[in-house]
C-alpha cells in the first residue's frame, strides 16, 4: 500500500517504520521542521515496571523486545537495556512493594538497600529498599527520530515531508498547506497533542485530553548512573501499585503540599553524554500556563540529591511539555477511522515513548485486516 503518515513524533515515525517492514510505501509529513513535541521532551524512559496488569502491561512488554531489537538495528537511537530502580524510603512504601503480585512478569524484584548501592554504586544516599526492574531501559529522546528516519530512508520506499501542516484529508488522499495533494490508499494522522484544526473537524467530540509536566537536565554527572532511577512518589503515579497498601501510604505519608499541588515523581535518568535528564510534574487543567514553575524544580532537585548523596551538577536546560492522553482508561491509545481510509492514533500518554512499537504494530494489522 501507499501509506500516508501525518506527524514527525516517535508515534508517527513507528507507525512509518512498521510500514516499511510490512512491504509499503510511506510519505511522511510533520509540520514543524523537526519534530518538537512530547516525544523530544521525555526521559526516553522504555518503562515496563509501572504499568498497569493487563494490555497496558502487555503492549510494554512487546514494545520493550521491539525497542531492543530497533536499537540493533539502528544504534543511533541510543537504545540500553539499563534497567530501574524505584527507591523506596518507609515503611509504608515499601508495604506497596511488598503487595505486588506480578513482580515476576515485569522482571522486578523487591531489593535491599545494599543490593541497589551494588547495581547502582553512585547511589550513595538515604533509603531502606528498592524495587529492581531490569526490562526498564532507555532511549535517547533527542537523536532517536533523525536516527530512524535515516534508517527508514534506506529502503527506497520512505519520503520525508517536514515543514508541511495538513489542512483537509479525503478518502484517498491530503492537501498540506503547500496547496500539494498526496495520494494514499491510508492516511494515519499521529498528530500528538496538536488536536485541534483537522483533527477536530474529522473527530469533533476527541476522548482525549492533554496533560502538561516540567522537566530539567544538568551538565554530566561525572560517573555513571547505571540505571534509570524513581522515588517512591512513583507509587502513587503508576497504576500497577493500586491497592489497599496504597490507599494506606497516601493516608498516613501524603506528599509535600509542593509535590502534591503539582503531581509529582521523581524520574532520572542519565543521558549518553552523561547529562541527567530530570522530573516531573502532571498539570491537567488547561489552559495551560506559558511559563514555567522553579518550585517543582526546587523540589526535585532536593529529592534528587537526598538518594543520590551528592549534589547535583549544573542544571542547564529547563522546559516544559504537553501529551496526549486518552480519557478511557481501559484503552492503552485511541485508535480509531474517523472516515474511510483516515485512521487517528493519539492519546498514549506518558507511555508514548515506550509503547510506540507495539502500538504501530497493531494499528498496521487492524488497518490490514479491515
Amino acid at each position: 500500500m501507499r501509506v500516508l503518515i501525518v506527524g514527525g513524533g516517535v508515534l508517527g515515525t513507528m507507525h512509518a517504520l512498521r510500514a516499511l517492514e510490512n512491504g509499503h510505501h510511506v510519505v511522511h509529513l510533520e509540520r514543524e521542521p523537526e519534530a518538537r513535541g512530547a516525544s523530544v521532551r521525555n526521559f526516553g524512559l522504555v518503562w515496563v515496571s509501572g504499568r498497569e496488569p493487563g494490555p497496558d502491561l502487555e503492549l510494554a512488554l512487546r514494545a520493550r523486545q521491539a525497542w531492543e531489537r530497533i536499537g540493533a538495528d539502528v544504534p543511533g537511537v541510543g537504545f540500553r537495556p539499563n534497567g530501574s530502580l524505584t527507591l523506596l524510603r518507609t515503611d509504608a512504601e515499601i508495604a506497596v512493594a511488598e503487595g505486588m503480585t506480578d513482580l515476576a512478569e515485569r522482571g522486578t524484584k523487591l531489593v535491599e538497600a545494599a543490593e541497589a548501592k551494588a547495581l547502582n554504586p553512585v547511589l550513595r544516599g538515604d533509603f531502606r529498599a528498592a524495587l529492581w526492574c531490569e526490562r526498564d531501559g532507555a532511549v535517547e529522546s533527542r537523536l532517536a527520530l533523525p536516527a530512524l528516519r535515516a534508517h527508514l530512508a534506506a529502503t527506497g520506499r520512505y519520503t520525508w515531508l517536514p515543514g508541511r501542516e495538513v489542512r483537509d484529508a479525503g478518502e484517498g488522499w491530503v492537501r498540506d498547506d503547500t496547496a500539494q495533494r498526496h495520494e494514499a490508499d491510508v492516511v494515519v494522522l499521529c498528530t500528538g497533542a496538536a488536536l485541534g484544526g483537522l483533527v477536530r473537524e474529522l473527530r469533533p467530540e476527541l476522548p482525549v485530553r492533554r496533560v502538561r509536566l516540567q522537566m530539567m537536565q544538568t551538565d554530566p554527572l561525572g560517573e555513571e548512573l547505571a540505571t534509570s532511577i524513581a522515588d517512591g512518589d512513583s507509587l502513587r503515579y503508576y497504576p500497577a501499585y493500586r491497592g489497599a497498601a496504597l490507599d494506606e501510604l497516601n493516608r498516613a505519608e501524603p506528599q509535600p503540599p509542593v509535590a502534591a499541588d503539582n503531581g509529582m515523581q521523581l524520574l532520572m535518568v542519565q543521558r549518553l553524554d552523561g547529562g541527567l535528564t530530570i522530573g516531573d510534574t502532571h498539570d491537567y487543567a488547561e489552559p495551560f500556563p506559558f511559563d514555567v514553575r522553579e518550585e517543582p524544580y526546587d523540589h526535585l532537585v532536593r529529592r534528587a540529591e537526598e538518594l543520590l548523596g551528592r549534589p547535583l551538577p549544573r542544571v542547564t536546560r529547563r522546559w516544559a511539555g504537553v501529551y496526549a492522553q486518552t480519557a478511557d482508561k481501559s484503552q492503552v491509545v485511541h485508535r480509531e477511522q474517523v472516515r474511510p481510509g483516515i485512521w487517528l492514533v493519539t492519546g498514549p500518554g506518558g507511555r508514548g515513548m515506550t509503547g510506540s512499537p507495539a502500538i504501530a504494530e497493531d494499528t498496521l494489522r487492524e488497518i490490514e485486516e479491515h
